[in-house]
C-alpha cells in the first residue's frame, strides 16, 4: 500500500536540552567489523530456512564461504596492517585493535561452527534424501573406488605438482585461497619429510562416481588425491596426510601519486599481492599437531590464526552443486519484464524522449541497457558514447558493443577503474583491448576509485545535439544484474545530461569543477548535499511536524552521517533505514535515536540499490545512486546520487518499492538497540508480504 504521510509529532528533545546525550560517545556506535559478521549470521539464517529450496540453501553456504574469506582478506588484514604501523586510534565504539581481533575470532569461531553443523546435520542428509551423495573415501563401494582411482590417473595426476621441503627445496609459496594437501612421508627410516600438493582449481571440485539410476554420487577432488598419494610418492610411506586452506591479505598496495603509469602500477601491485601475509589458516579437525606446527611456522601464524573445521574446507566450492540439473531443488525460474518502448525493434531514443524510464532489476530486464548501447553503436546519428566500467566481468557484451561503436567511427571514451577489488586483472585486460581498438581509455583518478555508474550517448537530431544518459546503482554486468536488486534511469534531461558531460570531462581531462546542477558527486558535493537535505527536513519538521526520511543502502558506517541522523531523530524526524549489511548506528536509543528504525532485507536476490527519500512536506525528493554512507564512498570515491524528477517515478519508488520493503514481514530482520537482529513480528491473521516475491509477481514477463 502507498506510504502515508507521517503523522505530526513532537520533537523528542527540544533544542538545547541540558541532559541531551553526547553524540560522540563510543557506546552510541556499533563496531563495523562486528556488524559485518552479524550480516553473515543473517546470511546463515537463509541457509537454515527449510522453506528455501535445498540447492538455494547450499548457495547461501557457498556465499558465506566467500564472504568470510573476503572478511579476512580485507577487514582482518586491515586491522593487522594498523597494528604493524603502530596505530593507536580506537575504533568508533572505543575498542583497541587487539580487542577487535579477539572479538572477531570469538564471533567467527561460533559462526563457522554453526555453518558446519548445518552442513553435516541438515544439508548433507537432505542431499542424500534427494538422491545426491557426497561420499567419503570409506563410503565408496568397489566400483566407485575403481572409478575414483581411474579418474585420478587419467585427469588429476598429470596436473599435480608435489612440492617437497628439505634443505635444497624451501617451503613453497602457498597461494591465497588455495586448498592444499599436506603430507608427511618417510623412506623406511625414522626421518619424516614434508610435502605439499595444491588441489587444482582448474578441475571440477566434485568427482562424479557411478551411482544407481536417478541418483548422483560424488567425491571431493582432494579425497581422490589423498587416496592416491602413493602414486605421487612411489616407494615412500605416507605417515600422515591432511588438508589446509590459506587466506592472505588482499590489499592492493599502489603508490598512485608517485606513479607515472597507473596501469603498470596496478599490474605490479596485483602480482605483489600474491605474496602478502597470511591472515588465516583453516585445517581439518583431525590434522596432527606436527603437521600444523610446520604450517604455522612457515606461514608465520600463531594458534589464534588457526581455525579447525569438521567438514569440507573452502565452503565456497559447494557452488559446484548449483549446476546440477535438479530444478525441483532450486528457485522457480522467472522471466523479467521489459518496459514498453524497449522491446526489440523499438526506437529506444524515442522512448526516452517521451519521458524518463526507471528500471528495477532483476525484476525488469537488463536487456534495455544492452540494447541502448547497441542502438548507439549502429545509429548513424550518434556521434559519441562514454561509459564508466567498474565490474563488467570477463565476457562483457557491453564492452564488445563499445568496440563495435569505435570501429564504426564513433567517438568512444571509457573510464575503466583498474582498482576495482578482485576485478583488477579483468579490467586491465579490457582496458588494453579497448585501447588497441582506438577507444579513449582513462584508468581513473589518483587517490580515488571511480564507482559511479553512468553512460552517455551524444546524438545529432536535426539541427540539435541531444545527450541520452543511463545512470545506475549497479554494475554494467548482465550476469550480476540477474542476481542483484538495482535501479537504472534512462533520461535525456538537459541539466542531468550537462552534469554527466561535465563529470566525464572532469574524469578524462583537467577540471576543478566541484558543483553540479542536479547530481550530487563524491568526493566533492555528495556528503554536503545529503547533509543539507537532512537539515532541510529537520527544519520542515520543526515547522510542520511531518519530517520523514527513508534511506535504503548496503552499509551505514560513516560517523558524521550517523551523528547527523541522531540529530534529526532528536529533532523528532521519523527515520526508516533499510540497510542490508553493516550498520554502525544504534536505533531506538532513548534521547538519541528513538524515531529511527533499521531493517535488513535478505532473500533470493542481493539487495544492492541505494535510495534516499526525503518527505519534503509531501513533495518527496528522491535521490538514487551508487554510494553507501561509508567513509570510503563519501571521501575516497567518485560516486553519484541523481534525482528522480518525474513525479510518476517518485510515486512508484515511494509506494511500489520503498513501501514494500517497509511492509516486508518475511525477509526483514529488525535491528535492536544492542545491534542484534530479530525477525519481523507477524500479526495473527494478517497476510504477510515478501518484498522480493511481490516484485517478481508484479513484473514477471
Amino acid at each position: 500500500m502507498p506510504l502515508s504521510a507521517p503523522s505530526p509529532r513532537k520533537r523528542a528533545h527540544p533544542a538545547g536540552a541540558a541532559l541531551a546525550p553526547r553524540l560522540d560517545a563510543p557506546d552510541l556506535y556499533l563496531n563495523p567489523h562486528l556488524s559485518l559478521l552479524a550480516f553473515q549470521r543473517r546470511v546463515l539464517e537463509e541457509a537454515e530456512d527449510p522453506a528455501t529450496p535445498l540447492l538455494e540453501r547450499i548457495k547461501f553456504v557457498s556465499i558465506l564461504g566467500s564472504n568470510i574469506d573476503e572478511f579476512f582478506m580485507v577487514r582482518v588484514a586491515g586491522l593487522w596492517q594498523q597494528i604493524e604501523t603502530r596505530t593507536t586510534e580506537l575504533s568508533m565504539d572505543g575498542r583497541s585493535l587487539s580487542e577487535q581481533l579477539e572479538l572477531i575470532r570469538h564471533e567467527v569461531t561460533g559462526l563457522v561452527s554453526k555453518i558446519y553443523r548445518l552442513w553435516r546435520e541438515e544439508l548433507m542428509p537432505a542431499l542424500k534424501e534427494a538422491g545426491i551423495f557426497i561420499l567419503d573415501l570409506n563410503e565408496l563401494n568397489p566400483q566407485q573406488k575403481t572409478a575414483a582411482d581411474d579418474y585420478f590417473r587419467r585427469i588429476v595426476y598429470p596436473v599435480l605438482t608435489p612440492l617437497a621441503v628439505d634443505q635444497g627445496r624451501p617451503f613453497p609459496h602457498i597461494s591465497n585461497l588455495s586448498l592444499n594437501v599436506a603430507a608427511v612421508v618417510t623412506n623406511g627410516d625414522t626421518q619424516e619429510r614434508f610435502a605439499r600438493i595444491k588441489v587444482p582449481d582448474t578441475l571440477p571440485q566434485l568427482v562424479p562416481l557411478p551411482s544407481q539410476a536417478g541418483e548422483l554420487a560424488f567425491i571431493w577432488l582432494e579425497q581422490a588425491i589423498i587416496a592416491n598419494l602413493r602414486l605421487l610418492f612411489p616407494e615412500m610411506d605416507i605417515a600422515a596426510a591432511d588438508l589446509f586452506h590459506v587466506t592472505r591479505d588482499a590489499e592492493l598496495a599502489i603508490q598512485e601519486l608517485e606513479s607515472d603509469d597507473l596501469l603498470e602500477s596496478v599490474q605490479e601491485a596485483v602480482w605483489r599481492r600474491r605474496f602478502r601475509d597470511a591472515v588465516r589458516l583453516q585445517v581439518t579437525r583431525s590434522m596432527p599437531q606436527r603437521l600444523l606446527d610446520v604450517l604455522t611456522k612457515n606461514l608465520e601464524l600463531d594458534q589464534n590464526d588457526v581455525y579447525r573445521v569438521d567438514g569440507p574446507l573452502d565452503l565456497s566450492r559447494t557452488r559446484a552443486l548449483l549446476s546440477l540439473d535438479r530444478p525441483a531443488l532450486k528457485d522457480k525460474p522467472f522471466m523479467a519484464s521489459t518496459p514498453r518502448g524497449f522491446t526489440p525493434r523499438s526506437d529506444i531514443f524515442a522512448a526516452i524522449r517521451e519521458g524518463d524510464v526507471l528500471l528495477h532489476h532483476p525484476f525488469e530486464s537488463f536487456q534495455p541497457v544492452e540494447d541502448f548501447l547497441r542502438a548507439a553503436a549502429v545509429d548513424p546519428g550518434v556521434l559519441a558514447a562514454k561509459m564508466t566500467l567498474y565490474r563488467v566481468g570477463r565476457n562483457s557484451p557491453l564492452v564488445e558493443t563499445l568496440l563495435e561503436a569505435s570501429q564504426d567511427g564513433k567517438q568512444v571514451a571509457t573510464l575503466v577503474e583498474l582498482k576495482a577489488r578482485f576485478d583488477e586483472e579483468s579490467n586491465i585486460e579490457w582496458a588494453q583491448k579497448l585501447e588497441r581498438e582506438g577507444v579513449h581509455v582513462v584508468y581513473g583518478l589518483p587517490g580515488v576509485k571511480v564507482h559511479a555508474k553512468m553512460t552517455m550517448v551524444v546524438r545529432r537530431e536535426g539541427e540539435t545535439i541531444r545527450r541520452y544518459v543511463h545512470l545506475g546503482t549497479g554494475n554494467y554486468n548482465p550476469a550480476t544484474a540477474r542476481l542483484y536488486t538495482d535501479l537504472g534511469l534512462f533520461t535525456c534531461n538537459e541539466e542531468i545530461g550537462a552534469d554527466v558531460s561535465d563529470l566525464f570531462n572532469h574524469l578524462t581531462g583537467y577540471s576543478a569543477k566541484k558543483s553540479y546542477r542536479k547530481l550530487l558527486v563524491a568526493p566533492h558535493s555528495l556528503r554536503q548535499g545529503l547533509e543539507r537535505l537532512i537539515r532541510v527536513e529537520m527544519e520542515r519538521h520543526r515547522e510542520h511536524g511531518d519530517g520523514h526520511l527513508i534511506f535504503k543502502m548496503n552499509a551505514l558506517e560513516d560517523v558524521g552521517m550517523i551523528r547527523l541522523l541522531y540529530e534529526a531523530s532528536q529533532a523528532g524526524v521519523k527515520i526508516d533505514l533499510i540497510i542490508r549489511g553493516v550498520c554502525s548506528l544504534r536505533p531506538g536509543v532513548p534521547g538519541v535515536s528513538e524515531t529511527i528504525s533499521v531493517r535488513s532485507i535478505l532473500g533470493r536476490f542481493l539487495e544492492h540499490s541505494r535510495i534516499f527519500c526525503f518527505h519534503n512536506g509531501g513533495e518527496e525528493l528522491i535521490y538514487v545512486g551508487s554510494a553507501d554512507l561509508m567513509p570510503r564512498n563519501l571521501n575516497r570515491r567518485v560516486e553519484i546520487l541523481f534525482p528522480i524528477e518525474d513525479r510518476k517515478l517518485v510515486r512508484r519508488l515511494r509506494d511500489k518499492i520503498l513501501a514494500k520493503y517497509l511492509d516486508d514481514e518475511v525477509s526483514a530482520r529488525i535491528m535492536q538497540p544492542d545491534g542484534a537482529y530479530t525477525r519481523s513480528k507477524r500479526q495473527p491473521g494478517k497476510r504477510v508480504l515478501s518484498s522480493q516475491s511481490w516484485f517478481l509477481k508484479r513484473h514477471e514477463g
